[in-house]
């Protein structure tokens, strides 16, 4: 690595036959800190043997009771209130940026020219604009760097991904994807961060949209344009000053694809759906057949294969939990699941080999190229639903 940025290398497993601490500064102390944590004390003896021992040097956070608390539940050996300072940390080597969008861009341009590798939280940043800037930095920088579009890692998805690069689905023609949740839909639920554009970039799109965006271009390959609606159907929230505030991004969105292989496509998203907690699903048909997937049933993937005995034709539901299924042989015998936190450890580790010895995070991870693509992707449903059009979608 370029000794521009300060990057210390580190010598991998393959290279001393013992696997490297390395020091990992985490942003973000809730619901992406305390996911990307566990998975981080979980691979040294569930990745075995690991491409690397990952070291809770430092997190941060803005409220310093608050994250001090959280440095002694999940065994970080600081603290700070300042993420310039977490980033300064010598014992910090990799930044894991879990904090709110807003907090994306400045934070992976300091670590990026600090020589830090980054693993950071999707959406990537607000806007395509945002990423594109963290994209070059990072290359720049030659450190690793990855979008943590997680569920790229289940799995069953994983083994979709397997079935369409070896041809046995053949050419695709549909891929629909409907993200649904339902923790918004209450008029009376206060407003939050992620509903305030200045910092969360979009609503439901960069929330759940970008992730069926992600696994469409994992899956299916690149759109060529598309057509998309989006909706705010509370506009006021109450905040936490008892005040009423402006909602300023969309609850909702729907989209009609194009892709650049010739596949149509939808895409759906909301947080306005009653009885749905996270449903994230996906249907592929294809030349051969067709697939379906169900987060909530995240374990099991409905197979049709044209070729089968006609005589029991119809949707087959395999329980991925083979031992020769994607990373199943880290885990346990066959039919002893496992669950969504998961798809961290394997993302994680993915990223912690790159890190260590120098493979690549593509094609099955997300790099911030990734994140910038889907970022234009979804600033395209933006303009499309603003401009009532059809938009081509151009990086």
């Amino acid at each position: 690595m370029s000794d521009e940025v300060g990057f210390v290398a580190m010598a991998g497993p393959k290279a001393t036959g013992e696997a490297p601490e390395v020091g990992v500064g985490m942003l973000g102390y809730a619901f992406m800190g305390k996911a990307h944590t566990n998975a981080l004390k979980k691979i040294p003896y569930m990745m075995y043997p690991p491409a690397a021992i990952p070291k809770l040097a430092a997190i941060a956070g803005r409220n310093a009771e608050a994250v001090a608390e959280a440095a002694k539940r999940y065994g970080y050996a600081k603290s700070y209130t300042r993420w310039q300072d977490l980033i300064e940390d010598p014992d910090v080597q990799v930044l894991d940026n879990s904090g709110p969008n807003n907090l994306h861009l400045e934070p992976n341009l300091a670590a990026a020219k600090a020589g830090k590798h980054i693993i950071s939280e999707k959406p990537l940043g607000r806007d395509a604009e945002e990423c594109h800037e963290m994209w070059q930095a990072a290359k720049k920088a030659k450190i690793v760097h990855m979008t943590a579009f997680n569920y790229r890692f289940v799995p069953a998805i994983r083994l979709v991904k397997d079935l369409i690069d070896t041809g046995k689905l053949g050419r695709i023609y549909h891929f629909r994807a409907s993200y649904l949740q339902e923790w918004i839909a209450d008029a009376d639920f206060p407003m939050v961060w992620r509903l305030d554009k200045k910092i969360a970039g979009s609503g439901t799109l960069g929330d759940l949209g970008s992730h069926i965006i992600d696994l469409a271009r994992f899956l299916v390959g690149e759109p060529k344009s598309l057509m998309a609606r989006t909706g705010t159907f509370i506009t006021e929230r109450t905040g936490a000053s008892g005040k009423k505030e402006k909602v300023t991004v969309d609850d909702c969105f729907e989209a009609v694809v194009e892709y650049k292989n010739g596949a149509m496509g939808t895409l759906e998203a909301t947080r306005f759906a009653p009885g749905r907690k996270n449903h994230n699903t996906f249907e592929i048909n294809a030349e051969h057949g067709s697939v379906r997937f169900n987060l909530e049933d995240m374990n099991n993937l409905e197979v049709y294969m044209k070729d089968q005995d006609k005589n029991v034709q119809g949707f087959t539901k395999v329980l991925v939990s083979e031992s020769y299924h994607p990373f199943w042989k880290n885990w346990w015998p066959q039919g002893h699941i496992i669950g969504w936190e998961h798809t961290f450890v394997h993302e994680l580790n993915h990223f912690l080999e790159a890190v260590v010895n120098k493979t690549p995070i593509k094609p099955y991870g997300a790099d911030f190229e990734d994140g910038y693509r889907n970022a234009v992707i979804c600033d395209a449903i933006l303009q499309s639903a603003k401009e009532r059009k059809q938009i081509d979608v151009k990086y």
